[in-house]
């Protein structure tokens, strides 16, 4: 096999999307640039720039999956990566065809999550590789003790779990002292329906639409938790952003979640219980220990999300790629 040069990103997701996908995307290209020639694509098609590429990296293994299927067709010793979602593994490698087939034709796997390997089949976890994401430090602020303001992150669709938000918000509508902002675009019209007519009758509700990266970075920054009600998630890189800008976060108890807060982490509620989020959320604005406790647990997790600790796994897991395709080449 000659000495890989260039690397292909495929990803569903590109800078319109705005999601997490892409920032998954964006910054693996960044760092894995050091090293190699590395350009991002849609779909591998096997034509034109595409035949320059040495190795394949796939985000989702459903979405993505026709690129791979062409990649080992055209090239069955070439490497291919493929990084599991939220979507993929807790949910589509359990009925979709095509994302089991993914599954077998990767040379590696990955996760984002510590827990992320329990979903496979036993038979494919040896060639599994858990990679935290990562994100810059930002300095904790110092927030207002006259309210208690969540920021909820994430685009109006149900896997979010939208809805537990927003009966919470409504348990909670005569808490003149608890404010919940609410950041991502309605993916489903329906859903931001919801959200709108949730802005009249809950004052202290808002929905933002979708919003930068930029500009969400720093709300989460400045709210005193994030809110990451999910019911299905891979890794949320949201969650590492708050962990890492000494915001709290209180999130479903879901193996998306705890592979990236921990088992003991003291913020959990049960997936879909409004009135255990609207309890929590009450806890953490009237017992004044409790705030402070989970800033100190998010800090104490905070450095294993470090840029420079991401990228030493991912170049790690390259190197395996390449020396399990060229294992497999020699006669």
């Amino acid at each position: 096999m000659k000495l890989l040069s260039r690397i292909v990103l495929v990803t569903p997701s590109l800078a319109d999307a705005n999601n997490g996908n892409w920032q998954t995307a964006r910054r693996w290209a960044r760092m894995l640039g050091q090293a190699y020639r590395v350009r991002l694509a849609t779909e591998w098609t096997g034509r034109g720039d595409d035949d320059g590429d040495d190795l394949l990296i796939a985000l989702h293994a459903r979405r993505s999956a026709a690129s791979i299927a062409r990649w080992k067709a055209r090239r069955p010793d070439a490497p291919v990566v493929v990084v599991l979602t939220g979507t993929d593994l807790y949910r589509d490698i359990e009925h979709d065809r095509e994302a089991q087939a993914a599954l077998a034709r990767a040379d590696r796997l990955v996760v984002l999550n510590a827990l992320g390997t329990n979903s496979l089949p036993v038979a494919l976890r040896a060639k599994v590789d858990v990679v935290l994401q990562s994100t810059t430090t930002r300095r904790p602020l110092v927030k207002s003790d006259r309210r208690l303001r969540t920021v909820t992150v994430g685009h109006l669709r149900d896997e979010k779990s939208p809805q537990t938000l927003f009966d919470a918000a409504r348990l909670l509508a005569d808490r003149t002292d608890l404010h919940f902002d609410h950041i991502g675009a309605a993916l489903d019209p329906a859903i931001g329906a919801r959200a709108l007519a949730l802005t009249t009758e809950c004052p202290r509700y808002r929905w933002l639409g979708g919003r930068t990266h930029t500009e969400t970075r720093a709300r989460i920054q400045r709210a005193h938790a994030l809110v990451h009600p999910s019911r299905i998630e891979g890794g949320a890189h949201v969650v590492i952003e708050a962990l890492r800008s000494g915001t709290a976060v209180v999130a479903s108890r879901i193996d998306g979640n705890v592979g990236l807060l921990g088992d003991d982490y003291a913020g959990y509620f049960p997936v879909g219980d409004a009135h255990a989020l609207a309890a929590a959320l009450v806890r953490l604005r009237d017992d004044p220990a409790m705030l402070p406790f989970l800033q100190r647990q998010c800090a104490a997790r905070s450095d294993a999300f470090a840029p420079a600790r991401e990228a030493a796994t991912l170049h790690a897991l390259i190197a395996l790629a390449i020396g399990a395709t060229n294992s497999r080449a020699r006669p």
